[in-house]
């Protein structure tokens, strides 16, 4: 792991290393009604004027793909000098000037609308490099400038977002959008909208004292890492597209339109840019992705978006704002109930929330309120009112969604659609019957309604038939392409007969076609989105190694989230751990072999597949034991977090095992630390084994698992190397204090660092 991170770090570094090869010469011009480029060496990328969408007379300058295997619909504009900078005039142009600077002069105003500012810098020679990297040269040799510090809303492989920098979505307009994409000093991504609302964070917790040392950066594999500047590049976070490592010649990020942050890659094969990840797998959730209207998803999958209160509005209603105001009605209000919708205001976003309160008084509250315009009651075990005070609102619709909206309205009757005729209707009246008429027309209707309802029950029975066996054979063919299994809820209820027996914490015994045992695992749903869920799951299907659980299938669907592993016979480990009687099979040697199992289960997951995966939530409810206790790890393969949180839940795992005390917030426990350091280690091994122990195997497992779970990140040993201390192959020192941060005295830190790789190297 650690030979692959260098590795990575050197790619990073070397990169702005590039031979230079061609140059652009002091006094060079682009001019918009000429069409000319300035075309990188491989001819890969081009620069020069284009228009902004949906504004036919207006010209940007920028740099877009120009490789002759991308279609001309689809060369993408990756860099736009002053981002949302336009001109008129054919006549206008960009210049390299004979001082030194990038100009982007406008003929029309007779003015430069933007510039470079580099006439200090004695610049030489221009240069766009086989990157998409525009520089400027002093002496032909050193860059003084690039395009690469100056994104507008799209990085390129190995381009970095240092801190305090920020990409901008592209608009519609000639307006600046409101989203914004920010790399804070504190070392996390945020997406934003109107630079106060944070919407989706890198959520990289482990890095928050480096401020403003972090950068993130593409790489050329496909992966968005945040990388630690000072050192080598180190990647201290990372995601990876859905094709990562693939042979894929182009690649960029791109904070889009509506709000989302994408990867994309080239498809020789399909001709277009296919997204490979996604910030906010949900595009619902990302905030005002709508505007002032309401995001749900269609029957093919897609985010669309609506006014829902258009069948109720009493005057017409464009921009979509809430209907609600306080003159103009004479008969009072009423409030409009939404089931499954959550609203939020936008303009400005600042909902006032009342807790512990029902969703009668939430409505009656807003409706005796002159100033509330709707509220959103939601109880997820904590009662909230979400109040809004203005008629500019968003919102999400979802069958999933618990939310009840009510937006207020007013009572006055609707005005007759003036475009609908009236008419009159005429009333004739009969004074003579013709009952051999009466008869026939009777008789007639009665025939055709006897027909009628046989064709239906004849309809529904075949129907049903055919209902019946897609559901019967639905086990057998609905599979993804890894050739995992996809199960609806109900087949979930079936295979689980109704979730009747559990035999660890949310993991069920089920039974397959054919009597195939299996453990069904439900997941929690708010944890993972449905796009992100089923990518990981095909990627989980490809895993093997005898200690990971073999996924069989999963479900995702109606808001809930199952994976289906091969059975373990005899539960979790934290079964054993509670139960008295259970525990008395994990003796010594049976939990010392656990924790080699497992170790080497994160081993292979960290550094043997073809990207490093992460566990995320291991603890010893997701420990199957097999049918001779072998352990079998679940849920792998779900999270994104940096490989140290994995070798802290792994000591966290081994410190239950060995003291048979279940800790269910994970805390390491001072009073083991303090028996041990004490000279009293065999005090701490958990008293119901009744075979005894190996005091020297007991004493090394005690240190590693002390190392594995310090404070400082940083301290933390690889996997591999806990490994072969567990193996007996590796000494390891005394362990400082785990539960003190060695941050506060750098000395003890450094010494404590240097004391245990040490050891290790010897």
């Amino acid at each position: 792991m650690l030979l692959r991170a260098l590795l990575l770090s050197l790619s990073l570094v070397f990169w702005s290393f590039q031979f230079v090869v061609s140059e652009i010469q002091l006094g060079s011009r682009l001019v918009v009604g000429e069409n000319s480029l300035w075309v990188s060496n491989n001819g890969d990328f081009a620069l020069g004027f284009f228009n902004p969408p949906d504004l036919p007379n207006r010209f940007s300058i920028g740099i877009r793909f120009n490789s002759e295997s991308i279609p001309s619909d689809q060369r993408k504009v990756v860099w736009v000098a002053g981002a949302v900078v336009s001109v008129t005039d054919n006549s206008s142009y960009f210049e390299l000037t004979r001082n030194g600077e990038l100009v982007l002069f406008d003929s029309s105003l007779g003015v430069p609308v933007w510039n470079s500012k580099t006439s200090r810098f004695s610049v030489s020679s221009a240069l766009l490099r086989d990157d998409g990297n525009l520089v400027l040269l002093r002496d032909r040799e050193e860059i003084v400038w690039q395009s690469f510090d100056t994104p507008a809303d799209t990085l390129l492989p190995n381009q970095k977002l240092s801190a305090f920098e920020m990409l901008r979505a592209a608009s519609d307009s000639s307006r600046s959008s409101y989203y914004t994409l920010h790399m804070e000093d504190s070392g996390k991504l945020e997406l934003r909208w109107e630079s106060n609302i944070t919407f989706w964070s890198s959520g990289n917790e482990a890095v928050t004292t480096k401020k403003g040392k972090i950068g993130a950066v593409l790489t050329s594999e496909g992966a968005l890492l945040l990388v630690d500047q000072q050192h080598l590049m180190r990647p201290v976070w990372s995601v990876f597209g859905e094709d990562h490592n693939d042979t894929v010649k182009f690649r960029f990020l791109r904070l889009d339109r509506d709000g989302n942050l994408r990867m994309y890659s080239w498809n020789e094969d399909s001709g277009i840019w296919k997204p490979v990840w996604q910030a906010v797998e949900n595009q619902c959730r990302v905030f005002a992705t709508c505007g002032s209207q309401v995001c749900s998803f269609n029957s093919f999958g897609y985010s669309e978006c609506n006014c829902p209160y258009d069948t109720f509005a009493s005057v017409s209603n464009p921009k979509c704002l809430a209907p609600y105001q306080k003159l103009g009605c004479k008969s009072g209000f009423n409030m409009v109930t939404f089931k499954n919708l959550e609203l939020y205001g936008i303009y400005p976003a600042n909902d006032s929330v009342m807790s512990r309160i029902s969703s009668q008084r939430c409505k009656k509250m807003c409706l005796e309120d002159p100033a509330c315009t709707a509220v959103t009651y939601r109880n997820d075990g904590n009662p909230q009112c979400l109040v809004k005070l203005t008629r500019y609102i968003s919102g999400y619709s979802d069958p999933s969604l618990s939310s009840i909206s009510y937006v207020k309205t007013c009572s006055d009757p609707m005005a007759v659609d003036p475009n609908v005729s009236k008419g009159s209707v005429t009333v004739t009246k009969s004074h003579s019957v013709c009952l051999p008429c009466l008869v026939g027309a009777t008789s007639t209707t009665l025939v055709l309604f006897l027909a009628f309802q046989l064709g239906i029950v004849v309809y529904i029975y075949r129907r049903k038939s055919k209902q019946a066996k897609k559901k019967a054979d639905r086990f057998s063919k609905a599979t993804n392409p890894k050739g995992l299994s996809i199960f609806s809820v109900d087949e979930i209820k079936a295979m689980t007969n109704n979730f009747e027996c559990n035999i660890g914490p949310r993991v069920f015994k089920g039974v397959m076609p054919e009597n195939e045992l299996v453990a069904v695992k439900e997941m929690e749903a708010t944890l993972t989105e449905e796009r992100k869920f089923r990518s990981s799951a095909s990627k989980v299907g490809t895993m093997h190694h005898k200690n990971l659980a073999k996924l069989e299938g999963y479900c995702c669907e109606r808001g809930r989230r199952f994976l289906v592993y091969e059975y373990a016979r005899n539960g979790s480990i934290l079964d054993h751990i509670v139960d008295p009687l259970q525990s008395k099979k994990l003796t010594w040697r049976k939990r010392t072999e656990t924790c080699l199992s497992v170790a080497k289960a994160l081993f292979y997951l960290h550094t043997e597949c073809r990207e490093f995966v992460s566990h995320g939530n291991l603890n010893c409810g997701n420990i199957l034991l097999g049918e001779d206790l072998e352990a079998k790890l679940t849920e792998y393969g779900f999270s994104s977090c940096a490989a140290d949180k994995d070798v802290d839940d792994f000591g966290k795992m081994v410190l239950t095992l060995i003291t048979g005390r279940y800790e269910a917030e994970g805390v390491v426990s001072e009073w083991v630390y303090r028996e041990w350091i004490e000279g009293r280690k065999e005090t701490v091994v958990d008293k119901r084994l009744k075979e005894g122990f190996d005091v020297e195997e007991l004493e090394r497992v005690l240190r590693i698992l002390f190392w594995c779970v310090q404070a400082d990140e940083r301290l933390r040993p690889s996997m591999g190397e806990v490994v072969k201390v567990l193996e007996g192959t590796l000494s390891v020192d005394p362990p400082p204090p785990p539960f003190v941060c060695a941050r506060s005295s750098p000395t003890n830190s450094s010494e404590s660092g240097q004391s245990l790789y040490e050891s290790l190297r010897d």
